[in-house]
């Protein structure tokens, strides 16, 4: 989607002015990266983000910083400043990340009201993605579920994480967006872990969804040509 495309509606006179501050901006900016509409390697420039978002070229670049600092954005001297493309590492500090905080939360996270019935209607929303072989809404629904299952937490700091860490995700996925059976298989593996869950099986849900996690990594990173094909390595404990 075109720069231009993405931006439109954002300023259309919904921000009172004091919300016209670099951490206002980043949120925009994250949530239209989050939402795959700046796909990685879009150039994000200055005049035309200023002007869409009635703010100052200096409060752009303290959002710039910001998503700078959560790899993001990169800034390429003399160039600009683009929507990264993540690599290697970058996917494996992602799932650092995911291994710790999401089993946490699916074993030991809150069960209010109506959370089951939540997780479960993400999960039948994937399965009709599945079945009218859609990659972007299987995408959506899998980005979906994973915050849900971390809200499970209450946190509200380890929410706001895995909004970026989900923001940072949406770049890889752009790296199988013409990979269908990535989404797929996984839809399957939710429908089953949520299962569990409604079960009250919420240890062994746990152990799976690490399980889970170490073979997405592993086929992130094959696909990307990190590593070679192969089952992913798995702590025999």
């Amino acid at each position: 989607m075109p720069m231009n495309a993405a931006l439109q509606g954002i300023a259309d006179g919904a921000q009172a002015a004091h919300a016209h501050t670099g951490a206002w901006v980043a949120s925009v900016l994250r949530s239209r990266i989050s939402a795959g509409e700046l796909p990685p390697g879009t150039k994000l420039s200055e005049q035309k983000l200023s002007e869409a978002l009635g703010v100052s070229r200096n409060t752009l670049r303290e959002a710039f910083t910001v998503l700078a600092g959560e790899s993001m954005v990169q800034r390429i001297p003399n160039r600009g400043v683009y929507v990264a493309a993540p690599g290697a590492e970058d996917v494996r500090e992602i799932y650092r990340v995911r291994r710790l905080i999401e089993p946490a939360a699916v074993q030991w996270g809150e069960m209010p009201p109506g959370a089951l019935e939540h997780l479960e209607a993400i999960v039948a929303r994937a399965q009709a993605a599945k079945a009218a072989n859609s990659v972007p809404d299987m995408a959506d629904a899998n980005q979906e579920l994973h915050k849900a299952l971390v809200a499970l937490s209450g946190s509200a700091s380890l929410s706001e994480l895995m909004e970026k860490v989900l923001a940072e995700m949406r770049l890889v996925f752009h790296a199988m967006a013409t990979t269908p059976d990535f989404h797929s298989h996984y839809v399957d593996r939710n429908v089953a872990l949520v299962q569990q869950i409604r079960a009250g099986q919420r240890e062994e849900a746990a152990a799976e969804l690490r399980r889970y996690l170490d073979t997405a990594e592993h086929e992130l990173l094959v696909h990307i040509g990190a590593v070679p094909a192969g089952p992913a390595a798995v702590d025999p404990a």
